[in-house]
């Protein structure tokens, strides 16, 4: 009984001290998400409204731009995928995951060739370990992205769409990432970021219905097109990579915290098998007590006798 007794005692210790570390974790994941909900809360004001420029711009024009002029027959098409660096945030990447390899799968069904840019170690290794090609890769600033990251992972996707694809460009760029909604709600997003749709970019912008300004353009609308597109692309992949950021920490704090419950009950639940044995231990030596006496009296009574 007491060897028992102290495996219990060690597994309660060991159950503590992992409570610890995930309380911790759980505040820290806590402490970050308000951060992050204050860089989502101040891009998506200069994301929507760069949205509705580009809209006004390409419905004020008869221009063919990449930004907003589909291909007859697309071939080729390309999909940002925005995973995290780190685990222990339930299933936040596995999810995201899913969402791209669903997106994969309908496009193939049209005929297109994709080529998979990838952010994040955990999307880096699902491809990896499956040995699919990725174009792209980049790691290291998920859990805290800036509009240099953005810059960084937009260059080659802007740089691929204004390829012609014979050349090994693409005709459509499609982005996968974790939509920030609440605390509890994180839903993965599928979205086309080119060629802009004038319809669904007048939905995100608010402008759908609503009359537009007619402009100008100097010295050209093309032009102009030419200077926004880099300017629109890396805007709502920076929106994205904040999305995902806040996704991610609110994740890892809902594991966090289930693991500190889970903690909770596991040492309880060790804790009541500990007393048990512990009574059990007492009662043993009560009861070897009550014998050793029970003998030395009959063994007594014997002797006077």
């Amino acid at each position: 009984m007491g060897a028992q007794l102290r495996v219990y005692k060690r597994r309660i210790k060991s159950v503590t001290a992992t409570k610890k570390i995930t309380k911790a974790m759980e505040m820290i994941a806590a402490s970050r998400i308000v951060k992050a909900q204050r860089q989502v809360a101040a891009s998506t004001p200069y994301a929507t409204e760069l949205t509705r420029a580009v809209t006004a711009v390409a419905t004020g024009s008869t221009t063919n731009h990449a930004l907003t002029t589909e291909a007859e027959n697309p071939t080729r098409a390309a999909i940002l995928l925005i995973t995290s660096d780190r685990g222990l945030a339930g299933g936040y990447s596995s999810n995201a995951i899913k969402a791209a390899e669903e997106l994969t799968e309908r496009l193939r069904g049209e005929g297109k060739e994709v080529d998979a840019y990838i952010v994040g170690r955990k999307g880096v290794a699902y491809y990896g370990f499956r040995e699919r090609k990725v174009t792209e890769s980049w790691t290291g600033f998920t859990d805290n992205p800036t509009y240099a990251d953005a810059k960084a992972v937009a260059a080659p996707l802007i740089a691929a769409i204004e390829k012609d694809t014979a050349e090994g460009g693409v005709d459509e760029l499609h982005i996968v990432f974790t939509e920030f909604i609440s605390m509890l709600t994180q839903t993965p997003v599928q979205s086309r970021l080119l060629p802009l749709s004038l319809e669904k970019a007048a939905e995100e912008s608010g402008t759908k219905g609503e009359i537009l300004p007619l402009f100008d353009f100097e010295p050209s609308a093309e032009d102009v097109l030419d200077a926004l597109l880099p300017r629109y692309v890396e805007s709502r992949i920076y929106n994205a990579l904040l999305q995902a950021a806040a996704s991610k920490h609110a994740a890892t704090r809902r594991a966090m915290k289930s693991a500190t419950d889970n903690a909770g009950e596991l040492i309880k639940s060790l804790s009541r098998l500990a007393n048990a044995a512990r009574q059990a231990e007492i009662t043993q030596e009560i009861s070897e007590i009550v014998g050793g006496a029970s003998a030395l009296a009959d063994a007594t009574a014997g002797s006077d006798k």
